[in-house]
């Protein structure tokens, strides 16, 4: 029987020994922890070098690569070289094998869960392989090295930076801490920086045991990559409130075997030296273990993804929630909102609220960044589109930096230039506008809208309901996706728009995805007002008068989903027998905590809420972009939204939340009106028409028939 040994720098209390069969050979193995004794390790590895078939040296600093070149650390070799008759292995090859693959393995496994993860590396110099792998998923690695060898207070944040550092051309290499500063404080003053490291990292890369004396607050929400993690350490991770961990370790007979114990089973098993194992053979091996790289939940599955959105003032009022700035603004004549207004459209994209607490039902959670842009619509729109672009592109990059894995463009600009085309083309991380999210609330809220009202004909079994419906800003993105899920409910929809051609070309393409439907076209609203019961404005008009409310039928339900919007609050005023909602609004699920956005807590735009669904479903693509909007994608995003928990929030209206008490309101005075106005001028005609008709019926049925003459007899008057 084959005599394997472990003698681990490691803990004694997770020594372990059991006999197994392995590549045909039948062992013996046996784990011994020193509790951090190098004297300890070298005087059990002369006792052992006569008695076993092959030593593992464990949780040790070994030999690592950069690139052609190999470093070996001094300490590993002493011990070594203690040994002169048994094989003795580090594991550092296989460990990096079953590293690697690992990483790799859960990046398909859970769904490019590494994208765009902030990573910090304890030792890069030990983990090169690992580093360089995940430079594949994500730029955003921090590597410890110069602060736990040197005690700098500085990370390396590049592999570029982590060679030159290692080959003593980087900056700080030739550093050294103060000589006046006590050994007891510069332990301490490391540590520090260490800890603030930990709570920007996503992913943490380090030996388990160097994780040890960290907790809750370091490593709460956190994914560990590192290797050998037996039952106690994940109930210790539990505890910590670690989110994930990726064990690069098989496990063996209820035991889990560090790359070194492993490396020296294959050792005794095949009787060959370390220099005469290679990859080929490692593969060979491995693959008959039939095992797969771990990934264990201590806090049950959960998984957390990230996103960013970009925000932007709508007018310069939003400016004055700045303290200094509304006491100036009061003092101050409007030139001075005007000169900030045009300043801050230069300025650089800044945090405005992280946002926090959304926990989707299926357990994935999301965090985000409300990212600020500076520009207010008017700005925005007297620039040329590059130069939003440029705003949009630096906001990409500092969500990138921040870890998210996708963006959202909000407001206007979603609208600037190509609609977001060219953002998603030239940004670092995927993009989307969230029009889809945003037309399928528009009518999630106009249907729950109209419903509330109670003043349509039931439908009577039928398909469509007896309702007729005006789009404005048809030819819009959003526009356009409204019309063609409108067609499919109402019995008439009207689609407004200056556009003559778009509308055409609109009108043409709904009728071939939905022959039955029946479409109207106006190039201005007030020509068919008067008729509806259900209108959605849509448009890019930034204040512009879009249709007269005035003409508005009582009862109507108008859904304004223009950012900013097409009806400002003096004009809604003016008809309180309409009810004028804002659209667009979604609940989130979860605990929400940010800033205020202009809506109740918890409660987001649909744009934002596009972006937090497809982070919640994992979709870090380009979901919505461009001004031609495909209307499967509006209903996918909006059954993934119901999968996720979204709903729609309560309506709202220009001045705030409608509750039933306002809803109903609105339709009191709308039946009221209705009353007071008499039918309508067309209703007025057929009820004119049929009393005339039933005037006349009498006399009809009392005259005397004629009689009717031959043909021939009435030919021969005629002559």
């Amino acid at each position: 029987m084959k005599s394997v040994i472990s003698i681990s720098l490691g803990a004694s209390s997770q020594d372990f020994e059991f006999g197994t069969t392995f590549l045909g050979q039948k062992m013996h193995v046996r784990r011994l922890g020193t509790d951090g004794s190098t004297a300890k390790a070298i005087k059990l590895l002369k006792q052992w070098d006569q008695q076993a078939d092959a030593i593992g040296l464990g949780a040790v600093k070994d030999s690592h690569s950069l690139g052609a070149r190999r470093f070996i650390v001094r300490d590993s070799l002493r011990m070594q070289q203690v040994v002169s008759r048994t094989p003795v292995s580090t594991g550092a090859r296989l460990g990096d094998i079953f590293l690697e693959w690992s990483v790799r393995h859960a990046q398909v496994e859970l769904g490019r869960y590494f994208d765009n993860a902030r990573v910090l590396f304890f030792s890069g110099m030990a983990h090169h392989k690992l580093a360089a792998t995940m430079a594949e998923y994500s730029d955003n690695l921090m590597f410890a090295d110069p602060l736990l060898q040197l005690g700098i207070p500085k990370l390396l944040t590049s592999l570029d930076a982590l060679s030159l550092y290692s080959a003593g051309a980087h900056q700080v290499s030739g550093w050294g801490p103060p000589r006046v500063m006590p050994a007891a404080l510069m332990k301490e003053w490391t540590q520090f920086v260490l800890r603030k490291a930990m709570l920007k990292a996503t992913v943490v890369v380090a030996p388990v045991h160097e994780l040890d004396h960290f907790g809750l607050e370091e490593l709460a929400g956190k994914t560990i990559i590192t290797a050998t993690v037996n039952d106690r350490r994940i109930a210790r991770f539990k505890d910590k409130g670690v989110r994930l961990v990726v064990d690069g370790s098989p496990v063996m007979h209820g035991h889990v075997l560090g790359p070194d114990l492993l490396d020296a089973m294959i050792l005794a098993a095949t009787g060959k030296a370390p220099a005469e194992i290679f990859e080929e053979d490692y593969l060979e091996i491995i693959g008959g273990l039939q095992t797969q790289p771990r990934i264990i939940y201590p806090n049950g599955v959960k998984r957390m993804n990230r996103f960013a959105f970009v925000i932007h003032p709508l007018s310069q009022e939003y400016f004055k929630v700045i303290k200094p700035i509304e006491m100036l603004s009061r003092v101050s004549p409007p030139l001075f909102l005007n000169s900030l207004e045009k300043v801050m459209a230069y300025a650089p994209p800044f945090v405005y609220s992280r946002v926090e607490g959304i926990r989707s039902p299926t357990g994935v959670e999301a965090e985000g960044w409300l990212i600020s842009v500076g520009g207010t619509p008017k700005e925005i729109m007297s620039h040329n589109p590059e130069f939003t672009y440029r705003r949009l592109l630096a906001a990409a990059d500092m969500a990138k930096r921040l870890g998210a894995q996708i963006m959202g463009l909000g407001a206007f600009t979603k609208v600037v230039g190509d609609a977001g085309v060219t953002v998603a083309k030239r940004a670092s991380l995927p993009i989307t506008t969230g029009n889809s999210y945003s037309a399928s609330a528009a009518l999630w809220a106009a249907h729950d809208a109209l419903l509330r009202m109670r003043l349509l004909p039931p439908p009577n079994g039928k398909e469509r309901v007896q309702f007729k419906a005006m789009v404005v800003g048809a030819t819009g993105a959003i526009g356009a996706a409204c019309a063609r899920l409108l067609v499919r409910a109402a019995e008439e929809v009207t689609l407004v728009s200056p556009e003559t051609a778009k509308l055409l070309a609109l009108k043409e393409s709904i009728l071939q995805e939905t022959p039955d439907a029946k479409v109207v076209l106006s190039a201005r609203a007030d020509t068919h007002i008067a008729e509806m019961d259900m209108i959605v404005t849509a448009t890019s008009g930034a204040g512009k008068k879009v249709l007269d409310i005035m003409k508005v039928k009582p009862g109507c339900v108008i859904t304004d989903v223009a950012r900013p919007l097409d009806l400002p609050p003096e004009e809604v005023a003016k008809r309180p027998d309409v009810l004028v909602i804002e659209s667009g609004e979604i609940q989130l699920p979860g605990e929400v905590s940010m800033k205020n956005i202009g809506l109740p807590k918890g409660v987001v735009y649909a744009c934002l809420a596009e972006t937090i669904v497809l982070a919640l479903e994992g979709r870090f693509e380009n979901f919505t972009v461009g001004r031609a909007i495909e209307w499967e994608k509006v209903r996918e995003i909006y059954q993934l939204g119901l999968k996720h928990d979204m709903k729609l929030a309560a309506i709202s209206g220009v001045n705030g939340v409608l509750t039933n008490d306002d809803i109903a309101r609105v339709r009191e005075l709308a039946l009221a009106a209705r009353a007071a106005r008499g039918p309508t001028p067309k209703a007025s005609t057929r009820a004119r028409k049929l009393a005339q008709d039933k005037a006349v019926a009498p006399a009809r049925r009392r005259a005397p028939a004629k009689k009717t003459l031959p043909k021939s007899r009435r030919r021969a008057q005629a002559a």
